[in-house]
This record gives structure tokens, sequence and C-alpha cells, in this order.
């Protein structure tokens, strides 16, 4: 497969938004908050700031770079997009057979009264997320979208259930939206 000369991906960097590159680490800092990534990772990728756009290029690049220059590129976008509008993830709390009961302390979500389990269940949540819970919901905010989307599949993953017919027992948390926030 022959190699490409030049690849080139820009991301716009919108006002009140403010980009600080230092080799491969990025920092983006925003209305609603400062996002860091490292991106020493992806070899024979170049990262630089120019006319209020980020520039990711590689020369000489093969298909893994090339679709590597995407990837940084679009985690960058994200990474604007996060510090700017945020994330919002929403949860729907489903109990068909025993009342599910969800309170947020400090950084974990505790599940009481699960299919009448006596020990509550434990999700994490991580480092700059939100977690609210409104009635059946459960509202999960942030501006990193790894974190947001971690924290979601932490509280969806507590409620799992393997031992019981799903047909029959549709209790859970489930992911049911996925929004940027504004």
């Amino acid at each position: 497969m022959p190699k490409a000369l030049y690849v080139k991906r820009e991301v716009e960097v919108p006002q009140g938004v403010t980009v600080r590159i230092e080799g491969l680490k990025v920092t983006v800092k925003g209305p609603k908050g400062e996002v860091q990534k490292d991106f020493s990772h992806a070899r024979g990728v170049e990262l630089r700031l120019e006319n209020n756009k980020v520039i990711v290029e590689a020369r000489l690049a093969d298909t893994r770079t090339k679709a590597l220059v995407g990837t940084v590129a679009a985690h960058i976008k994200n990474m604007i997009t996060g510090v700017s509008k945020g994330f919002r993830y929403k949860l729907k709390i489903i109990s068909t057979h025993f009342p599910i009961t969800v309170k947020v302390e400090k950084s974990r979500v505790v599940i009481s009264n699960f299919l009448g389990e006596k020990a509550p269940r434990y999700a994490t949540i991580m480092p700059g997320v939100t977690v609210k819970v409104q009635g059946q919901d459960i509202i999960v905010e942030g501006s990193d979208v790894e974190a947001v989307g971690q924290t979601a599949a932490n509280i969806e993953r507590a409620t799992h259930i393997t031992d019981f017919d799903r047909r029959k027992f549709m209790d859970g948390i489930f992911i049911y939206s996925r929004e940027v926030a504004s």
C-alpha cells in the first residue's frame, strides 16, 4: 500500500475556548471546565495551533497513521464541544418486581433493593462528572465525553442480570439518551 505524502485535519476553535498544545499533550479550557488528553501514543502525528485552528497532520503516513490523524482530530473536536456545551447521558430506572432506590453518595451511586437484594450495588462516578436522580431518571453530565460515558456505563452495568430470564425480569437501569447539553 503506498504511503500518503501529507495528511491534514483542521479543527476550528470557537470564541471563549482556549487550546494549549505541549508536544502531544492537549489542554482545552472553556466555560464548562477543562479537559486534558495525552496523545503520546499517536506516533507520526504532529499537533500545532495556527490561526485559531488546531492542525493535526502527518507526513509519509501509512494506513494506520492516516486513521490516527482523523481519530486525534475527532478527540480534540469532542474536547472543544465538551468544554463549550457539555455532554449529557440520561438513564431510566425500570423496576417491575421491587422498587429500586438510587442515591448519589460522594463519588459513587448506591442502588438499593435491586430485585429485593439486601446488599446494595455500587457504581463509580468518574472525576469531573455530576450525577442527579430525578424521579425515575438519572442524568449524568460533564465536559469529558469519555468520563460521562464511562459513568453511565458503570451505572447500567451495576444492574446487569445474568441468572434470570430477561423477558420476565426487565428490572435495571438503562441508557436511553446521549446528547450534547447546551
